[in-house]
């Protein structure tokens, strides 16, 4: 029979052990075109990690690119095999439609919506939400996020297993703040991208808009490489691949350079 001291003991190594950070899962979202992926490590997006996501111009305040672009990637997430679990959302502002995301294929049903105050508050409910059990993804909308933050958060992935989501936004304006360093896996720039017209989808034979497109780029990955692309909306029922590559924007840059000529 174990001593007291011992079941002491017994019971510290146990706690000490779920405060410890468990092993990076190593499972990525693959976006399903070789040019991407390869740009990542293992092939996709890391999984159990936090990324983050910034705008351009107006998206700054309102983050309404950048989320809708990362409510279509969850939405290949989701429907993956073992993420059954709940969404979290925490807000600077009370503005996040939710059949707007439902449109974009993301699970509405399972998103619960956290307003908060300032920054501080947004990222402490961020790294709550990820520990806790049964979230599958949080998402965080902060204007900043310092080292120490940053790698507080992935410590909350490793131990909830979770997928964290910050999407830069000044929700009231402002001078925009220096960028500081980030612990985080992947940095994206995401901006809109024109749709192409589809003939005939529109009343009288009057060109409609296609599928929402973005210019997506990836300015920085631990791990891998950058890159950049047009994504769109992939219409077919394959969700474990939301997007369809609609140009590689290096690869088009390069095409359509015009050669030099020499004056004579």
């Amino acid at each position: 029979m174990p001593s007291p001291r011992q079941v002491r003991l017994a019971a510290l190594r146990a706690e000490i052990a779920s405060l410890e950070p468990s092993p990076t899962p190593g499972e990525v979202l693959a976006f399903g075109y070789a040019r991407l992926d390869g740009c990542l490590p293992g092939g996709g997006l890391p999984l159990g990690r936090w990324h983050e996501f910034t705008g351009e111009g107006l998206d700054l305040e309102t983050a309404a690119v950048s989320a809708s672009f990362v409510a279509r990637l969850v939405a290949g997430m989701a429907a993956k095999p073992g993420m059954l679990g709940e969404l979290v959302w925490v807000l600077r502002r009370d503005d996040l439609y939710a059949p707007g995301l439902a449109s974009l294929g993301f699970p509405a049903e399972r998103l619960i919506q956290v307003c908060a105050r300032d920054d501080d508050e947004a990222l402490a409910v961020l790294e709550d939400a990820l520990r806790t059990p049964g979230v599958v993804a949080a998402f965080g909308e902060a204007g900043e996020v310092s080292l120490t933050a940053g790698r507080r958060l992935q410590l909350a992935c490793e131990q909830g297993g979770a997928t964290g989501f910050i999407l830069r936004r000044r929700p009231f304006g402002g001078a925009r703040v220096s960028e500081p360093g980030s612990a985080a896996a992947t940095r994206w720039t995401i901006a809109p991208a024109p749709s192409e017209p589809l003939a005939g989808s529109a009343p009288k034979g009057a060109l409609g808009l296609g599928p929402p497109r973005w210019r997506v780029v990836l300015e920085r990955c631990r791990g891998g490489r950058t890159g950049a692309w047009i994504l769109e909306a992939r219409e077919e029922d394959d969700a474990s691949h939301p997007f369809r590559l609609v140009a590689d924007l290096a690869d088009r840059d390069v095409a359509t350079q015009t050669p030099l000529r020499l004056a004579g």
